[in-house]
């Protein structure tokens, strides 16, 4: 008998993978895979607020580099490997450290050691003007330096020294951004990752889901012949936006 035959009794021999067995086992593959690449390499957020316009929209939907920074515990976000330290600029996203149970984005402007100062809504580091280029101011008005702990310090703030393994965050949005001059500086521990690009936008509808919005653009497309984008608009440009 030829190698050939026995080859060919053996292969007939073994049992045959139900399909059902197949699609199982690639779907887990897919979901371990899946769960590797969210805990140490990348995770999606979406905005929900404009405290980093015009940077950052309500509706964008943003990719954070997990890994930039070290590699962490999944569990407690403690960093195992540390890679790299935050430059001045990122834009991060991090455990909001009054309520760990949220996330917020905002962009790092002091760092560990630097005396930061806020003077008539200018940001003073280490005693000279810093100049962000990303950064409004919509409000004209001009809050004094406050006198107490209920006054606030949005417009004159500090001065204040960063300490160790921790960083002072600002929002873009200057004058309705809830940051580091109100609560405090965020722990090294905290950090999610970088933001680093946009991967999907829209506009509309933002108190409803994107399933219930897309259906109200979708109802005056049926009813009217025309599209509601007050509803659902997808913004074009803003997808595949490298954030700065």
């Amino acid at each position: 008998m030829s190698d050939l035959t026995l080859n060919r009794k053996s292969t007939q021999s073994r049992p045959q993978k139900s399909i059902l067995r197949e699609y199982g086992e690639s779907l887990f593959i897919a979901l371990i895979l899946a769960l590797v690449i969210r805990a140490f390499l990348a995770q999606a957020f979406s905005i929900p607020s404009g405290s980093m316009q015009p940077t950052l929209l309500v509706g964008d939907y943003l990719l954070v580099n997990k890994f930039v920074y070290g590699i962490r515990n999944p569990f407690t976000n403690k960093v195992w490997i540390p890679l790299s330290q935050p430059h001045r600029g990122d834009v991060v996203v991090f455990i909001f450290p009054q309520d760990p149970s949220k996330d917020y984005i905002k962009r790092v402007i002091g760092l560990p050691g630097d005396r930061v100062q806020v003077i008539n809504k200018k940001v003073h580091i280490n005693g000279k003007v810093l100049e962000t280029p990303q950064a409004v101011h919509t409000d004209g008005t001009l809050i004094p330096p406050p006198q107490s702990p209920t006054e606030s310090p949005r417009d004159n703030f500090g001065p204040v020294v960063v300490p160790p393994n921790s960083y002072f965050v600002m929002g873009d949005n200057r004058d309705h951004s809830y940051d580091s001059r109100f609560w405090g500086f965020v722990p090294m521990d905290a950090l999610r990752g970088k933001a680093f690009i946009i991967y999907f936008s829209w506009s509309g509808s933002h108190h409803e889901s994107i399933p219930q919005a897309f259906w109200g653009g979708l109802e005056g497309l049926v009813r009217q012949h025309s599209w509601n984008s007050d509803d659902f608009q997808l913004r074009w440009s803003r997808i595949g936006k490298v954030i700065n």
